[in-house]
């Protein structure tokens, strides 16, 4: 098994309101994937972060194997999500891929 661990910030310009709105929509998107890609066992979202962090959401997810971790990737759905929502809207990425 793949942990696939990703956390964001968001780009300082948008209002709170906005923050809140692409979270969610980032949330959706992601969540919906679970069931499509192959390989893919479990994923969640993190939109509620306390006040004492320093990043907005966080990524969560549990895949197959290291060949899962490359198709996900690439897989157009979340590809989709990734290039639409996330990267026009983030201003910085921290990931962590580790085997369980």
């Amino acid at each position: 098994m793949v942990k696939h661990i990703i956390i964001w910030q968001m780009k300082d310009e948008l209002s709170s309101s906005e923050k809140e709105s692409i979270k969610q929509e980032i949330k959706t998107g992601l969540e919906a994937l679970v069931g499509v890609i192959e390989g893919l066992t479990e994923l969640k979202v993190i939109t509620d972060a306390m006040d004492t962090s320093n990043a907005d959401l966080m990524l969560d997810c549990t895949l197959e194997s290291r060949k899962a971790l490359a198709d996900y990737a690439v897989h157009p759905a979340h590809v989709e999500v990734k290039d639409g929502i996330i990267m026009p809207n983030v201003k910085s990425r921290v990931c962590i891929d580790y085997e369980v």
